[in-house]
C-alpha cells in the first residue's frame, strides 16, 4: 500500500544542518555570537530556521512566532491534514470567504501555469489519485492505468478548471482538485522570511522544503547549499552559494509509484505521464516561490523553452543534472 505521506519531492541539503525539533546551540555553552536554530516538521518536509540576533531570548521568540505562523500555513496548504482548507475545498469544490494566504498563493500558482505553459499546474491531484489507486490495487498492471482511465481523469485537469477570488475559490468539474505541494513549501519560507526580514534581520537562512537566505553568514561569506544526488542518497550532485536568493530542486526520484521509476510524482498535465527528461532540476530565483513552482515545471520542460523562460525572469537561473550527469546551468 502507498503511504501517503511519501510525496517529498525536494533534494536539498543545508551544510551546516542536522535533524531533531528544538533550539540548539551546537551543543555546547551558547554564545552571544551563535545562532539560534530550530528544526521540526511542516507541509511533509523537515524543516529549519537558523537565525542571528544579539538577543537570544528575542530570537527564541521570533522563531516561535515564525513556527506559529508555518503552521497556519498547514492548516491552510496541507494535504495530509484532513481538516485543511485545500482538503475541504477537494471535497466540497468550493471555499467561500478563503484565507488571503490561500488566494494569494493560488494567484501564485496560476500565474506560473500561464507563464510555464501549465508545465507547472496545480490541478494535477487527480492524476496523483489516479495513480496512488492503481499501484495501491493488488496486481497492478505496470504499464500504468488504462488509457481510458487516465483521459476520464486528464478531463478534470487544467488551470481552467480552477476560479479564485478575493471572496471564493472553485472547482468548476466534478471530479477535480488540487495541490499546492509544488509550491506551498516556496511559499511558506518566503513568509517566514518577510517576519524575519521586517524584524530588522539580515542574516538569516530558512528551510520550509525549500531554502531561502537573507544575506550573508555573519563573516560575510555565503550560505553553502548542498543538491543532493537522487540516485546516491548521502551524495551531492553540487554544492551552491546563496546570498539573498532562493533554491528548489525537484526530481522524479523525490517518489516513485512503481519499482522502475516510469512513473514518478512529476506529471505532464498534457499527457498525464512522468517524462524522464533530466535526473534532477534546481532553481535559484529571487524568491522560494519562485524557485518552487518554476524547479517543478522545468523538470518537464525541454531546455530551449526553459532558457526562454530563465531570459523573462530576472535573477533566475537553473541548474539542470542530465541522466548522464551532465550539468547544464541556464542564467545567471
Amino acid at each position: 500500500m502507498l503511504n501517503p505521506n511519501l510525496t517529498r519531492r525536494r533534494m536539498i541539503a543545508i551544510a551546516a544542518t542536522a535533524a531533531g525539533s528544538a533550539f540548539l546551540a551546537g551543543g555546547r555553552t551558547a554564545q552571544a555570537g551563535d545562532p539560534v536554530r530550530w528544526y521540526g516538521s511542516a507541509l511533509g518536509a523537515q524543516v529549519s530556521i537558523e537565525i542571528y540576533h544579539p538577543d537570544r531570548v528575542e530570537a527564541r521568540r521570533l522563531v516561535a512566532r515564525c513556527v506559529l505562523d508555518v503552521q497556519r500555513l498547514e492548516q491552510q496548504f496541507s494535504l495530509y491534514r484532513a481538516d485543511s482548507a485545500i482538503c475541504a475545498l477537494n471535497r466540497t469544490g468550493i471555499l467561500v470567504s478563503p484565507d488571503a494566504d490561500m488566494v494569494a498563493l493560488l494567484k501564485a500558482s496560476l500565474f506560473f501555469a500561464d507563464l510555464t505553459d501549465s508545465a507547472f499546474d496545480p490541478t494535477v491531484q487527480p492524476l496523483w489519485q489516479l495513480y496512488a489507486d492503481h499501484f495501491s490495487s493488488e496486481r497492478p498492471d505496470s504499464e500504468g492505468p488504462s488509457p481510458q482511465r487516465l483521459a476520464e481523469t486528464l478531463a478534470k485537469v487544467g488551470r481552467n478548471r480552477l476560479l479564485v477570488s478575493a471572496d471564493r475559490v472553485a472547482l468548476v468539474e466534478r471530479g477535480a482538485a488540487i495541490t499546492l505541494n509544488g509550491i506551498a513549501q516556496g511559499y511558506a519560507t518566503d513568509r517566514v522570511v518577510e517576519k524575519l526580514h521586517s524584524a530588522g534581520l539580515s542574516t538569516t537562512l530558512v528551510n520550509m522544503g525549500e531554502i531561502r537566505a537573507i544575506g550573508a553568514r555573519p563573516e560575510g561569506t555565503p550560505w553553502r547549499v548542498g543538491l543532493a544526488d537522487p540516485d546516491k542518497p548521502g551524495t551531492l550532485t553540487e554544492t551552491i552559494d546563496l546570498v539573498d536568493r532562493a533554491v528548489a530542486t525537484s526530481a522524479g526520484a523525490g517518489f516513485r509509484f512503481d519499482s522502475t521509476g516510469r512513473f514518478t510524482h512529476l506529471f505532464d498535465p498534457k499527457t498525464g505521464r512522468s517524462p524522464s527528461l533530466y535526473s534532477t532540476v534546481s532553481a535559484i530565483a529571487p524568491t522560494a516561490t519562485e524557485a518552487d513552482a518554476l524547479s517543478t515545471a522545468f523538470s518537464l520542460m525541454p531546455l530551449s523553452r526553459i532558457r526562454d523562460i530563465v531570459a523573462m525572469r530576472p535573477n533566475v537561473q537553473a541548474r539542470i543534472v542530465e541522466a548522464g550527469g551532465t550539468l547544464i546551468i541556464l542564467g545567471a
